[in-house]
């Protein structure tokens, strides 16, 4: 991929400031998502350090979703939905993880195989928590992450700090 394509993919981040409460700008990717040739430059971008290594991956709810099915159409792998408390009728596990204000919680479904290689992706990288909490699922079904990648970083969060290595393409200040 060129580094034109990566560079347009960046620029078609949107900001707003003050939303949703004054001081936060909200990152919007919508119309990076939109873009056929800008999501193929990010989704190449975000799996090129993991060519070859992972079997399954896994979507963060919601916008990971899309990267994680264009991911696994084109790279010829299965998807494993990561999803939010309350959404499956018999999730196979769940782990709880703190919020800047209370927890949440993430499950999945029972599809993965013992020793199965997961590539977690999802949009942003904010605190870390998500993605630390997903890391602990796949483990507790028995499966291994071998990675984690998300398009957009906020500096200052120090997300790397809990969810460990995550491979990320643009950074903005939080």
């Amino acid at each position: 991929m060129t580094s034109s394509s990566i560079d347009r993919a960046e620029s078609l981040i949107a900001a707003t400031p003050d939303y949703p409460e004054p001081g936060v700008t909200f990152r919007d990717l919508s119309p990076l998502f939109a873009d056929g040739d800008a999501m193929k430059a990010v989704c190449e971008e975000l799996i090129a350090p993991f060519v070859g290594t992972f079997d399954i991956v896994g979507g963060i709810e919601a916008r990971g979703f899309l990267l994680a099915g264009y991911i696994a159409a084109t790279t010829g792998t299965g998807m494993l939905s990561i999803r939010k408390a309350g959404k499956l009728p018999k999730p196979a596990a769940a782990v709880s993880y703190a919020l800047e204000y209370g927890t949440a919680t993430i499950e999945a479904p029972g599809v993965l195989t013992a020793g199965e290689r997961v590539l977690l992706v999802d949009d942003v990288l904010a605190t870390g928590g998500t993605i630390a909490a997903a890391r602990q699922l796949i483990s507790d079904l028995g499966a291994e992450t071998v990675g984690a990648a998300a398009i957009l970083e906020l500096d200052g969060l120090d997300g790397r700090d809990h969810a460990g290595p995550v491979h990320t393409l643009f950074h903005a200040p939080a």
